[in-house]
């Protein structure tokens, strides 16, 4: 993978670049804001390969393979509990 070399620009950091343009505040309040279900720790046992798959992936995508995996369960319940 090549690294790019960062392009130097000369501006004056008091002064903005371009037009400025208001953003609405997209964020909900935090009373608004969903908590997550509560969790609960279980022993599972997983093949090997699968294993090493999710810890290869969380490590390129900079997470933590428990989560992925808990992830793919939560989508996989939510899929089929809607229907």
């Amino acid at each position: 993978m090549k690294k790019r070399k960062k392009q130097k620009i000369d501006i004056d950091n008091d002064m903005p670049i371009g037009e400025l343009v208001e953003v609405n505040n997209f964020l909900p309040p935090p009373s608004e804001l969903v908590l997550p279900e509560e969790s609960v720790k279980v022993t599972i046992s997983l093949n090997r390969s699968s294993i090493e798959f999710f810890k290869k992936e969380a490590e390129k995508n900079g997470t933590k393979y428990q989560r992925m995996i808990r992830e793919v369960l939560d989508r996989y319940t939510s899929h089929y509990k809607a229907a």
